[in-house]
Protein backbone atom coordinates (compact mmCIF):
# COMPACT_ATOMS: atom_id res chain seq x y z
CA UNK A 1 0.00 0.00 0.00
CA UNK A 2 1.22 3.50 -0.82
CA UNK A 3 1.63 5.85 2.16
CA UNK A 4 2.08 9.52 1.35
CA UNK A 5 4.75 11.30 3.36
CA UNK A 6 3.47 14.36 5.23
CA UNK A 7 6.78 16.23 5.31
CA UNK A 8 6.35 17.23 1.66
CA UNK A 9 3.45 18.60 -0.31
CA UNK A 10 2.85 16.74 -3.52
CA UNK A 11 3.30 18.77 -6.70
CA UNK A 12 -0.31 17.83 -7.41
CA UNK A 13 -1.72 19.13 -4.15
CA UNK A 14 -2.58 22.81 -4.45
CA UNK A 15 -0.59 24.94 -6.89
CA UNK A 16 -1.67 28.51 -7.57
CA UNK A 17 -3.61 27.29 -10.58
CA UNK A 18 -4.43 23.88 -11.97
CA UNK A 19 -1.66 22.89 -14.36
CA UNK A 20 -2.64 21.29 -17.64
CA UNK A 21 -0.84 18.73 -19.73
CA UNK A 22 0.18 21.57 -22.06
CA UNK A 23 1.96 23.25 -19.13
CA UNK A 24 4.02 20.08 -18.85
CA UNK A 25 5.19 20.38 -22.46
CA UNK A 26 2.53 18.50 -24.43
CA UNK A 27 2.18 20.15 -27.84
CA UNK A 28 0.69 19.61 -31.32
CA UNK A 29 3.72 17.68 -32.57
CA UNK A 30 3.57 15.22 -29.68
CA UNK A 31 -0.18 14.93 -30.15
CA UNK A 32 0.28 13.93 -33.80
CA UNK A 33 2.78 11.24 -32.90
CA UNK A 34 0.42 9.94 -30.22
CA UNK A 35 -2.43 9.26 -32.70
CA UNK A 36 -1.92 5.44 -32.84
CA UNK A 37 -1.93 5.24 -29.05
CA UNK A 38 -5.17 7.22 -28.84
CA UNK A 39 -6.72 4.80 -31.30
CA UNK A 40 -5.81 2.02 -28.85
CA UNK A 41 -7.71 3.79 -26.03
CA UNK A 42 -4.65 5.29 -24.30
CA UNK A 43 -4.21 8.87 -23.08
CA UNK A 44 -0.97 10.91 -22.84
CA UNK A 45 0.53 12.04 -19.56
CA UNK A 46 3.70 13.17 -17.82
CA UNK A 47 5.05 11.56 -14.68
CA UNK A 48 5.45 14.19 -11.96
CA UNK A 49 6.28 11.94 -9.03
CA UNK A 50 7.39 8.35 -8.57
CA UNK A 51 7.75 6.33 -5.39
CA UNK A 52 7.45 2.70 -4.28
CA UNK A 53 5.86 1.17 -7.36
CA UNK A 54 3.32 3.95 -7.96
CA UNK A 55 3.46 7.29 -9.71
CA UNK A 56 1.49 10.51 -10.07
CA UNK A 57 0.77 11.33 -13.71
CA UNK A 58 -0.77 14.50 -15.13
CA UNK A 59 -3.19 13.66 -17.96
CA UNK A 60 -5.70 15.85 -19.83
CA UNK A 61 -8.39 15.45 -17.19
CA UNK A 62 -6.06 16.14 -14.25
CA UNK A 63 -3.78 14.12 -11.98
CA UNK A 64 -4.11 10.35 -11.67
CA UNK A 65 -2.33 7.69 -9.63
CA UNK A 66 -0.94 4.92 -11.82
CA UNK A 67 0.93 1.64 -11.37
CA UNK A 68 4.13 0.63 -13.20
CA UNK A 69 6.71 3.30 -12.49
CA UNK A 70 8.88 4.85 -15.22
CA UNK A 71 11.21 7.77 -14.56
CA UNK A 72 10.04 11.11 -13.19
CA UNK A 73 9.69 13.51 -16.10
CA UNK A 74 8.81 10.74 -18.53
CA UNK A 75 6.03 11.28 -21.04
CA UNK A 76 3.87 8.18 -21.04
CA UNK A 77 0.82 6.47 -22.51
CA UNK A 78 -1.72 5.63 -19.80
CA UNK A 79 -4.59 3.17 -19.85
CA UNK A 80 -7.32 4.98 -17.88
CA UNK A 81 -8.70 3.43 -14.72
CA UNK A 82 -11.92 1.45 -14.71
CA UNK A 83 -14.14 0.34 -11.85
CA UNK A 84 -12.05 -2.81 -11.57
CA UNK A 85 -8.54 -1.75 -12.59
CA UNK A 86 -6.29 1.15 -11.61
CA UNK A 87 -4.80 3.44 -14.23
CA UNK A 88 -1.67 1.87 -15.69
CA UNK A 89 1.36 3.22 -17.55
CA UNK A 90 1.65 0.94 -20.58
CA UNK A 91 4.30 2.75 -22.60
CA UNK A 92 7.10 5.24 -22.03
CA UNK A 93 7.28 7.66 -24.95
CA UNK A 94 10.62 8.52 -26.56
CA UNK A 95 12.86 10.47 -24.20
CA UNK A 96 14.44 13.67 -25.46
CA UNK A 97 17.06 13.53 -22.69
CA UNK A 98 17.70 11.28 -19.69
CA UNK A 99 20.05 11.33 -16.72
CA UNK A 100 21.10 7.69 -16.33
CA UNK A 101 23.51 6.05 -13.93
CA UNK A 102 24.61 2.48 -13.29
CA UNK A 103 22.35 0.60 -10.90
CA UNK A 104 23.48 -0.31 -7.39
CA UNK A 105 23.58 -3.97 -8.43
CA UNK A 106 25.94 -3.05 -11.30
CA UNK A 107 23.86 -5.01 -13.80
CA UNK A 108 23.52 -4.07 -17.46
CA UNK A 109 20.47 -1.86 -16.96
CA UNK A 110 20.91 1.81 -16.17
CA UNK A 111 18.75 3.67 -13.65
CA UNK A 112 16.91 6.73 -15.00
CA UNK A 113 17.23 9.52 -12.43
CA UNK A 114 15.39 12.12 -14.51
CA UNK A 115 13.81 12.18 -17.97
CA UNK A 116 13.19 14.98 -20.48
CA UNK A 117 15.24 17.58 -18.62
CA UNK A 118 16.68 20.74 -20.16
CA UNK A 119 19.18 21.84 -17.51
CA UNK A 120 21.25 19.72 -15.15
CA UNK A 121 22.56 21.76 -12.22
CA UNK A 122 25.48 20.06 -10.48
CA UNK A 123 25.61 21.32 -6.90
CA UNK A 124 28.97 21.70 -5.17
CA UNK A 125 29.16 22.80 -1.54
CA UNK A 126 32.02 25.16 -0.78
CA UNK A 127 31.63 24.34 2.90
CA UNK A 128 33.69 21.22 2.21
CA UNK A 129 37.01 20.63 0.45
CA UNK A 130 36.46 20.37 -3.30
CA UNK A 131 36.50 16.85 -4.70
CA UNK A 132 37.54 17.19 -8.32
CA UNK A 133 36.83 13.58 -9.20
CA UNK A 134 33.26 13.82 -7.90
CA UNK A 135 32.64 16.99 -9.92
CA UNK A 136 33.99 15.33 -13.07
CA UNK A 137 31.85 12.25 -12.46
CA UNK A 138 28.68 14.36 -12.00
CA UNK A 139 29.46 16.42 -15.09
CA UNK A 140 29.93 13.26 -17.15
CA UNK A 141 26.47 12.15 -16.05
CA UNK A 142 25.06 15.59 -16.91
CA UNK A 143 26.66 15.91 -20.36
CA UNK A 144 25.64 12.35 -21.24
CA UNK A 145 22.01 13.23 -20.56
CA UNK A 146 21.88 15.54 -23.55
CA UNK A 147 20.90 18.46 -21.31
CA UNK A 148 23.01 21.50 -20.42
CA UNK A 149 25.05 21.20 -17.22
CA UNK A 150 25.57 24.15 -14.88
CA UNK A 151 27.89 23.85 -11.89
CA UNK A 152 26.60 25.65 -8.83
CA UNK A 153 28.91 26.55 -5.98
CA UNK A 154 27.50 27.11 -2.50
CA UNK A 155 29.20 30.23 -1.17
CA UNK A 156 27.69 31.10 2.23
CA UNK A 157 30.20 28.98 4.17
CA UNK A 158 33.28 29.64 2.04
CA UNK A 159 36.17 31.92 2.99
CA UNK A 160 37.25 32.42 -0.64
CA UNK A 161 34.40 31.61 -2.99
CA UNK A 162 35.98 33.33 -5.99
CA UNK A 163 39.12 31.19 -5.77
CA UNK A 164 37.06 28.04 -5.33
CA UNK A 165 34.93 28.93 -8.36
CA UNK A 166 38.08 29.32 -10.46
CA UNK A 167 39.26 25.92 -9.25
CA UNK A 168 35.93 24.35 -10.22
CA UNK A 169 36.04 26.03 -13.64
CA UNK A 170 39.36 24.31 -14.35
CA UNK A 171 37.70 20.88 -14.14
CA UNK A 172 34.50 21.99 -15.89
CA UNK A 173 35.41 23.19 -19.40
CA UNK A 174 32.47 24.58 -21.34
CA UNK A 175 30.31 24.89 -18.21
CA UNK A 176 29.10 28.14 -16.68
CA UNK A 177 30.18 28.16 -13.04
CA UNK A 178 27.91 30.22 -10.81
CA UNK A 179 28.71 31.23 -7.24
CA UNK A 180 25.44 31.04 -5.34
CA UNK A 181 24.13 31.01 -1.80
CA UNK A 182 20.56 30.00 -1.12
CA UNK A 183 20.99 31.28 2.43
CA UNK A 184 21.95 34.85 1.49
CA UNK A 185 20.50 35.07 -2.01
CA UNK A 186 23.90 35.69 -3.62
CA UNK A 187 23.91 34.73 -7.30
CA UNK A 188 20.28 33.56 -7.33
CA UNK A 189 19.19 36.06 -9.99
CA UNK A 190 22.06 34.95 -12.25
CA UNK A 191 21.12 31.34 -11.62
CA UNK A 192 17.45 31.88 -12.45
CA UNK A 193 18.52 33.53 -15.73
CA UNK A 194 20.34 30.42 -16.99
CA UNK A 195 17.87 27.78 -15.84
CA UNK A 196 15.27 26.86 -18.43
CA UNK A 197 12.62 24.24 -19.05
CA UNK A 198 12.80 21.26 -16.72
CA UNK A 199 15.71 21.59 -14.28
CA UNK A 200 17.22 18.80 -12.21
CA UNK A 201 19.63 19.33 -9.31
CA UNK A 202 22.35 16.68 -8.95
CA UNK A 203 24.75 16.31 -6.09
CA UNK A 204 25.52 14.34 -2.93
CA UNK A 205 23.44 14.56 0.23
CA UNK A 206 24.38 17.69 2.15
CA UNK A 207 25.31 19.72 -0.95
CA UNK A 208 22.36 22.05 -0.40
CA UNK A 209 20.03 20.91 -3.18
CA UNK A 210 16.84 21.15 -1.12
CA UNK A 211 17.73 24.57 0.29
CA UNK A 212 18.56 25.78 -3.20
CA UNK A 213 15.37 24.25 -4.55
CA UNK A 214 13.27 26.04 -1.93
CA UNK A 215 14.85 29.34 -2.91
CA UNK A 216 14.03 28.73 -6.58
CA UNK A 217 10.47 27.67 -5.70
CA UNK A 218 9.93 30.70 -3.49
CA UNK A 219 8.66 28.60 -0.56
CA UNK A 220 9.78 25.79 1.73
CA UNK A 221 8.33 22.83 -0.13
CA UNK A 222 11.40 20.60 0.17
CA UNK A 223 12.51 19.19 3.50
CA UNK A 224 16.05 20.10 4.57
CA UNK A 225 18.30 18.58 7.19
CA UNK A 226 21.56 19.76 8.66
CA UNK A 227 24.85 18.20 7.61
CA UNK A 228 26.37 15.96 10.30
CA UNK A 229 29.17 17.67 12.22
CA UNK A 230 30.95 14.33 12.75
CA UNK A 231 31.87 13.70 9.14
CA UNK A 232 30.46 16.61 7.13
CA UNK A 233 28.11 14.31 5.25
CA UNK A 234 24.49 14.96 4.54
CA UNK A 235 21.57 12.65 5.08
CA UNK A 236 18.89 11.93 2.49
CA UNK A 237 15.91 14.23 3.02
CA UNK A 238 14.30 13.59 -0.38
CA UNK A 239 12.98 10.04 -0.68
CA UNK A 240 11.44 10.31 -4.15
CA UNK A 241 11.76 12.19 -7.43
CA UNK A 242 9.19 14.90 -7.95
CA UNK A 243 8.44 17.47 -10.67
CA UNK A 244 7.55 20.85 -9.15
CA UNK A 245 6.40 23.99 -11.04
CA UNK A 246 8.72 27.01 -10.74
CA UNK A 247 7.06 30.40 -10.16
CA UNK A 248 8.50 31.97 -13.32
CA UNK A 249 7.91 29.02 -15.63
CA UNK A 250 9.51 25.64 -16.08
CA UNK A 251 9.84 22.86 -13.54
CA UNK A 252 12.24 21.70 -10.86
CA UNK A 253 12.85 17.96 -10.65
CA UNK A 254 13.79 17.24 -7.05
CA UNK A 255 15.92 14.12 -6.54
CA UNK A 256 17.47 12.32 -3.56
CA UNK A 257 21.14 12.94 -2.84
CA UNK A 258 23.52 10.66 -4.72
CA UNK A 259 25.91 8.67 -2.57
CA UNK A 260 27.33 6.92 -5.61
CA UNK A 261 27.25 7.64 -9.32
CA UNK A 262 28.23 4.76 -11.57
CA UNK A 263 28.73 5.57 -15.24
CA UNK A 264 26.48 3.96 -17.82
CA UNK A 265 27.19 4.24 -21.55
CA UNK A 266 28.87 7.61 -20.96
CA UNK A 267 31.38 7.94 -23.83
CA UNK A 268 29.94 11.25 -25.05
CA UNK A 269 29.76 12.61 -21.52
CA UNK A 270 33.44 11.80 -20.95
CA UNK A 271 34.45 13.50 -24.19
CA UNK A 272 32.72 16.71 -23.10
CA UNK A 273 33.75 16.61 -19.45
CA UNK A 274 37.38 16.20 -20.52
CA UNK A 275 37.06 18.39 -23.60
CA UNK A 276 40.66 19.60 -23.49
CA UNK A 277 41.96 16.01 -23.52
CA UNK A 278 39.61 15.15 -26.38
CA UNK A 279 40.95 18.15 -28.31
CA UNK A 280 44.60 17.34 -27.59
CA UNK A 281 44.10 13.71 -28.64
CA UNK A 282 43.44 14.83 -32.23
CA UNK A 283 47.14 15.70 -32.51
CA UNK A 284 48.44 12.37 -31.20
CA UNK A 285 50.61 10.41 -33.64
CA UNK A 286 48.42 7.33 -33.37
CA UNK A 287 44.65 7.43 -33.82
CA UNK A 288 44.18 4.81 -31.08
CA UNK A 289 46.60 6.46 -28.65
CA UNK A 290 45.83 5.52 -25.04
CA UNK A 291 47.83 8.47 -23.64
CA UNK A 292 50.00 6.28 -21.43
CA UNK A 293 53.46 5.63 -22.92
CA UNK A 294 52.93 6.10 -26.67
CA UNK A 295 55.48 8.16 -28.62
CA UNK A 296 54.10 11.32 -30.18
CA UNK A 297 51.27 11.60 -27.63
CA UNK A 298 50.01 15.19 -27.57
CA UNK A 299 48.24 14.61 -24.25
CA UNK A 300 51.42 13.51 -22.45
CA UNK A 301 53.27 16.41 -24.07
CA UNK A 302 50.68 18.78 -22.57
CA UNK A 303 51.45 17.36 -19.12
CA UNK A 304 55.18 17.87 -19.67
CA UNK A 305 54.74 21.51 -20.64
CA UNK A 306 52.27 22.24 -17.84
CA UNK A 307 49.11 22.73 -19.91
CA UNK A 308 47.44 19.64 -18.42
CA UNK A 309 47.70 18.13 -14.94
CA UNK A 310 48.51 14.50 -14.27
CA UNK A 311 45.54 14.35 -11.86
CA UNK A 312 43.18 15.36 -14.68
CA UNK A 313 44.50 12.65 -17.02
CA UNK A 314 44.41 10.02 -14.26
CA UNK A 315 40.78 10.90 -13.56
CA UNK A 316 39.98 10.61 -17.27
CA UNK A 317 41.60 7.16 -17.45
CA UNK A 318 39.82 6.00 -14.29
CA UNK A 319 36.37 7.01 -15.56
CA UNK A 320 37.14 5.56 -19.00
CA UNK A 321 37.97 2.19 -17.43
CA UNK A 322 34.81 2.24 -15.35
CA UNK A 323 32.68 3.10 -18.36
CA UNK A 324 34.33 0.37 -20.43
CA UNK A 325 33.66 -2.26 -17.77
CA UNK A 326 30.04 -1.12 -17.51
CA UNK A 327 29.71 -1.55 -21.27
CA UNK A 328 31.28 -5.00 -21.09
CA UNK A 329 28.38 -6.26 -18.99
CA UNK A 330 26.14 -6.03 -22.05
CA UNK A 331 28.71 -6.95 -24.68
CA UNK A 332 30.16 -10.44 -24.42
CA UNK A 333 32.76 -9.75 -27.12
CA UNK A 334 34.03 -6.63 -25.39
CA UNK A 335 34.05 -8.43 -22.05
CA UNK A 336 36.26 -11.13 -23.56
CA UNK A 337 38.63 -8.50 -24.93
CA UNK A 338 38.91 -6.87 -21.51
CA UNK A 339 39.64 -10.21 -19.85
CA UNK A 340 42.21 -11.30 -22.45
CA UNK A 341 45.11 -9.15 -21.12
CA UNK A 342 44.48 -10.47 -17.60
CA UNK A 343 44.63 -14.08 -18.82
CA UNK A 344 47.71 -13.36 -20.90
CA UNK A 345 49.42 -11.77 -17.89
CA UNK A 346 48.56 -14.75 -15.69
CA UNK A 347 50.00 -17.19 -18.26
CA UNK A 348 53.13 -15.09 -18.55
CA UNK A 349 53.63 -15.03 -14.78
CA UNK A 350 53.21 -18.80 -14.61
CA UNK A 351 55.73 -19.29 -17.41
CA UNK A 352 58.26 -17.06 -15.64
CA UNK A 353 57.86 -18.94 -12.37
CA UNK A 354 58.31 -22.27 -14.15
CA UNK A 355 61.51 -21.09 -15.82
CA UNK A 356 64.67 -22.77 -14.49
CA UNK A 357 66.27 -19.33 -14.08
CA UNK A 358 63.43 -17.99 -11.91
CA UNK A 359 64.36 -16.91 -8.39
CA UNK A 360 61.61 -16.15 -5.85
Amino acid sequence: MFHQRTSHRSSLSSPARVLTLADYGWDAERERSFTPSRAAGLVPGRVVRAERGLCDVVVETGPVRAVVVPGTGDRVAVRPATAAVSATVVEVLERRTAVVRSTASRDSQGQVLAANVDTVAVTVSLADPLKHGRIERMLTLAWKSGATPVVLTKADRSTDAASAASEVAEVAPGVEVLVTSAATGEGMDALAAVLSGTVVLLGPSGAGKSTLGNRLLGENRLATRAVRDSDGKGRHTTAWRELLPLPHGGFLLDTPGLRGVGLHDADEGLDQTFAEITELARDCRFADCAHTIEPGCAVLAAIDDGHLTRRRLDSYHRLQRENAHAASRTDARLRAELERPKKHGARLRRAIKQSPNFKA
